[in-house]
């Protein structure tokens, strides 16, 4: 019973560290903190800035609170589970004193039977109380009171009066339902009830609310302190184990006393003879109780050990029906696999009847008795073969199943063992593992902020000391400066005011000079005026011919193109490979020659002409030899179709490349015209001869190019035309060169002549620009003067008015010099009154910093007093431990026996089964001798199973979408027109919607 203040204890084992090294933590501490700066961004005004600060507050604070709610609800969740354990250890407590007391109440009724007038037991007797008659137990030196003369408790006594006829009722109920021994002694009270109310706690709805003694019984025990409760419980506990003894020693006595008498009986009886038959009789009857009495003593013994060992059983039991029902859901699992087999049973035997059928209507076709016998035979052996299978299989399946559960068995075992471990883990938890859980962290977090809490209001207190007389020494200081500040900055705004007076004078004088030179300025401008008017038409008018100019070119370019385009499509009539060299080196004039004059397009047009004339004469010349040599060419136009398919691809690339090419040099040029239009004149000759010298140049490699190109080209046609054709291509070669070279020096000529145009109207230009460039020059100079009379004149009105604003500035600053004076002397005023509610608070945290430390010295003498309790309730849980050891090695071996038995008991059920149906099937097949009388039978069999089970005439066609149990159409909307709405098998009730017609085909 040394556990009975266990709810008052607290949590952690070890006491919390004291205050010097709370000290040297918090050193540590602040040696290592850092505090983060808050910046915040440019700020215009202090209202802003005490906008964001308040901010910055604000979200601190949310934090803050966010925190807070989170530390509540952890501190919530913690006193609920405190809550709970406090109900539990309460029930145990109240249970142990109820059946303490009712121990104690037992124990006085048998001294009241023994002793007439006994002492009473439940209040003290005083030293002067009378004594009572003696009796013929104190004759015998027997004294029924306690041999120490201490009394139960009061509280005890008082909660047997008024528990009195409840403990007889709850006694009757356990008489009736375990019939308990009678309590021969305090561990016989207590033992058999621990479990009871264990398995209450644990399975019993919420408890009914507490009696008044139970509650005055609790009110007692939160009360009184731990060392109270100690001497409390010894003294009660000294006094039951006294008057027990006294007991015993009274029954001893009384024992001793009857034997003494029985002797001097028997002496006396020897004396006569005459009743020898009846002393005896007598001594047989003595030596017989004696041995009754012995073993009534020894079976009560037994019966309180089997007692105990079926307490501990059921609480194993308890425990192993929570392993059960997780063994459970593999037995279902093993059941629906079970029911999978059954149904490809019934699959199989359906299989079977069909063939039996079968094989009975092949039997009757033949008509013969001598057939009909034979079939009997043969079905009889099939049938023994297909039981011999089906035994065999079952046989297998009922050793896999036995594999199955032999594992299952072990593993169970094995998550047994291991959850027992693990509870023990949970039970004997370490002292380092309790110093690292979160309650006891918390506690020691709380000592350590109580305790600085309490060193922080003293420095605070020492700081409001010191504060308050800097903020007096600051206050005079400050009013000395304001009065000082004041007569200063009155002389400065009158020095100030003077100034700008002097400042404004002179500001008018410049602004009537500058006015007078603005309007100087104007006429000026006036005279100016038309002289570039006139420059401005005349640029303007420039600029649209040079417009007109470029739109020309662009017209000669484009008429350039639809002539090339022309020239292509009669090359591409023409289809002769004399006629491809032609386009090529027309095509490669043209792209050269796109940005000269229209005088040398028309020339080139008119050669073009001519060429096509010369190449039509030739094209027909060639078409009359054709004719002519056609029946020799056949065979070398196939090959020169191809060899002309490989030479058109080619010629397309190079032409491609030359379009590439003359398109760069077309872009050259274009940035060459621009440099030349942008440069000087003797740039430009320098440019002139060089783009001259590049064009030649280029020229020149491209003819050669060509050349070679030519001569290779006749070579490999040598090779393969005729020499006829050889000697016309070189013809045509060498027209072509020569045309090609005549058309070179008219293209120099044509770019001497553009080059001097182009110097003429470059001299033009540049005469042109210079003129505009002073015209610009000019009327630049005038507007600036302009504009910086403009400035001047808008300089000096913004003076003006800066001035005035000044002037309007200084007059409120001096009327908010004297708001602020009368503020501050309302300020001095507020600070006195602050100074006087600082010193009543300041006294008061003084009260409060007293208390603290009293509080403070009681929770260290708690902390002592629970370090105790740990040492004592450490070497309880050990011997604890030792009678679990050995409870857990029973509950396995008991656990053990009990599965086997279980396994045991569902072979035999499976085996019954089986059985049961094989006598079924053997009670058909001697009672019908014919198998179709037997498949008649079960033909009926299953008709009456598809019968509707209410009416038994009609079938099964609807069924109960609730409980899915199928029954007929009428006898349904009988139930539901007549409001008997629930499922006739299991009383589920049903509405319009949960029912439907099934089809069984």
């Amino acid at each position: 019973m040394s556990g009975a203040g266990g709810g008052k204890r607290p949590p952690g084992g070890d006491s919390p560290p004291g205050p010097p090294e709370k000290k040297s933590k918090k050193e540590e501490k602040t040696t290592t903190t850092l505090i983060e700066p808050i910046r915040i961004a440019g700020v215009s005004s202090t209202e802003e800035m005490d906008m964001k600060v308040l901010q910055f507050k604000n979200k601190k604070l949310c934090e803050r609170l966010e925190q807070r709610q989170a530390m509540e609800d952890e501190l919530r969740e913690k006193i609920e589970k405190l809550e709970k354990r406090q109900a539990t250890d309460d029930t145990t407590l109240l249970i142990v004193n109820r059946y303490w007391s009712q121990l104690e109440e037992n124990v006085r009724i048998l001294r009241k039977r023994i002793e007439p007038d006994p002492p009473v037991v439940s209040t003290p007797a005083p030293p002067s109380a009378t004594i009572p008659d003696q009796t013929p137990m104190e004759e015998d030196s027997v004294n029924l009171a306690s041999p120490s003369g201490v009394p139960p408790p009061p509280v005890p006594e008082a909660q047997n009066e008024g528990e009195r006829p409840e403990q007889q009722q709850e006694e009757r109920q356990e008489e009736e339902q375990q019939q308990p021994p009678p309590p021969t002694g305090s561990d016989d009270l207590l033992t058999p009830s621990e479990p009871q109310s264990d398995s209450k706690t644990d399975t019993s709805p919420p408890p009914p609310p507490l009696s008044e003694n139970a509650k005055g019984f609790l009110s007692t025990l939160e009360q009184s302190s731990e060392e109270e409760l100690t001497l409390h419980l010894q003294d009660r506990m000294q006094f039951s184990k006294e008057a027990i003894a006294c007991l015993v020693c009274v029954f001893d006595r009384l024992h001793s006393h009857i034997s003494d008498m029985c002797k001097v009986v028997q002496a006396a009886g020897f004396e006569d003879d005459g009743q020898s038959d009846i002393i005896n009789l007598n001594c047989t009857l003595l030596d017989e109780n004696t041995r009754l009495r012995d073993l009534a003593t020894l079976l009560q013994g037994r019966h309180h050990k089997m007692s105990m060992e079926y307490n501990e059983l059921v609480d194993k039991v308890t425990s192993s029906e929570t392993k059960v029902t997780e063994m459970e859901t593999t037995v279902e699992d093993l059941q629906w696999d079970i029911e999978k087999l059954r149904n490809r049973e019934q699959k199989l035997n359906k299989h079977l009847a069909e063939a039996m059928e079968q094989l009975k209507s092949g039997y009757s076709s033949t008509g013969s008795s001598g057939g009909l016998a034979g079939g009997q035979i043969t079905l009889n052996i099939q049938k023994f073969e297909s039981l011999n299978a089906e035994l065999e299989h079952n046989q297998e399946l009922a050793n896999s199943r036995m594999a199955e559960l032999e594992k299952l068995q072990v593993e169970l075992q094995e998550a047994v063992r291991e959850s027992e471990k693990l509870k023990m883990d949970l039970r004997n938890i370490p002292e380092e593992v309790v110093k690292e859980t979160l309650e006891y962290k918390c506690l020691q977090s709380q000592f350590s902020l109580l305790y600085n809490e309490s060193l922080g209001v003293k420095t605070q207190l020492d700081e409001a000391r010191a504060l308050l007389l800097t903020a007096k020494n600051a206050h005079l200081r400050q009013i000395e400066h304001m009065e000082s500040d004041e007569l200063s900055l009155q002389k400065k705004l009158r020095t100030e005011v003077i100034q700008l007076e002097d400042t404004l004078a002179q500001v008018r004088k410049e602004y009537e000079m500058l006015r007078i030179e603005f309007e100087q300025n104007l006429a000026a401008n006036e005279q100016a005026g038309p002289i570039n008017r006139e420059m401005r038409h005349l640029i303007s008018s420039l600029q649209n011919h040079n417009l007109q100019l470029k739109g020309d070119v662009q017209r000669y370019k484009r008429k350039l193109r639809e002539t090339q385009l022309e020239i292509n499509k009669l090359r591409c009539q023409s289809g002769d490979t004399g006629v491809l060299i032609l386009e090529e080196t027309t095509s490669d004039s043209i792209d050269v020659k796109k940005e000269e004059d229209d005088d040398q397009e028309e020339e080139e047009e008119r050669r073009r002409e001519l060429e096509r004339q010369r190449a039509r004469e030739r094209e027909r010349e060639r078409e009359r030899e054709a004719e002519r040599e056609r029946e020799r060419e056949r065979e070398r136009e196939r090959q020169r179709s191809d060899e002309l398919k490989r030479k058109d691809s080619d010629t397309l690339k190079m032409l491609r490349v030359e379009l590439k090419k003359a398109q760069e040099s077309q872009k050259e040029m274009k940035l060459l015209l621009d440099m030349y239009k942008s440069a000087p004149k003797e740039q430009r000759d320098k440019v002139q001869l060089m783009a001259a010298e590049r064009k030649s140049k280029a020229e020149v490699d491209e003819l050669r190019m060509r050349v070679r190109e030519l001569e290779e080209r006749e070579r490999k046609e040598s090779k393969k035309l005729a020499d006829e054709d050889a000697l016309r291509k070189i013809r045509v070669a060498e027209e072509t060169i020569e045309h090609l070279q005549k058309k070179l020096a008219a293209t120099k000529q044509e770019e001497e002549a553009l080059l001097s145009e182009m110097d003429v109207t470059g001299q033009a230009f540049e005469d042109m620009q210079e003129q505009n460039s002073r015209l610009l020059q000019q009327l630049r100079e005038k507007d600036d003067a302009n504009f910086k009379l403009m400035s001047e004149r808008i300089k000096s009105n913004q003076i003006y008015k800066l001035l005035k604003e000044e002037k309007e500035e200084l007059a409120d600053q001096v009327l908010a010099f004297k708001t602020q004076v009368d503020a501050q002397l309302l300020v001095v005023q507020k600070l006195e009154e602050k100074e006087g509610v600082l010193q009543s608070t300041l006294a008061a945290l003084e009260k409060e910093l007293a208390v603290r430390t009293q509080a403070l010295e009681l929770n260290k003498r708690k902390a002592v007093e629970a370090a105790q309790l740990a040492e004592d309730l450490k070497v309880q849980l050990e011997h604890t431990q030792a009678k679990l050891k050995e409870i857990q090695v029973s509950v396995a071996e008991n656990r053990t026996a009990r599965e086997r038995e279980s396994s045991n008991l569902k072979r035999a059920q499976e085996d019954l089964s089986r059985l049961r149906r094989k006598l079924e099937k053997q009670k058909k097949v001697e009672m019908y001798s014919d198998a179709d009388e037997i498949l008649q039978e079960e033909i009926n069999q299953y008709k009456a199973k598809l019968r509707c089970p209410c009416c038994n005439t009609r079938d099964k066609e609807t069924v109960l979408t609730k409980c899915f149990h199928v029954f007929c159409y009428e006898c349904l909307k009988m139930r539901y027109d007549t409001r008997q709405r629930k499922c006739p098998k299991c009383n589920c009730a049903f509405g319009a919607n949960d029912f439907h017609r099934i089809y069984i085909t």
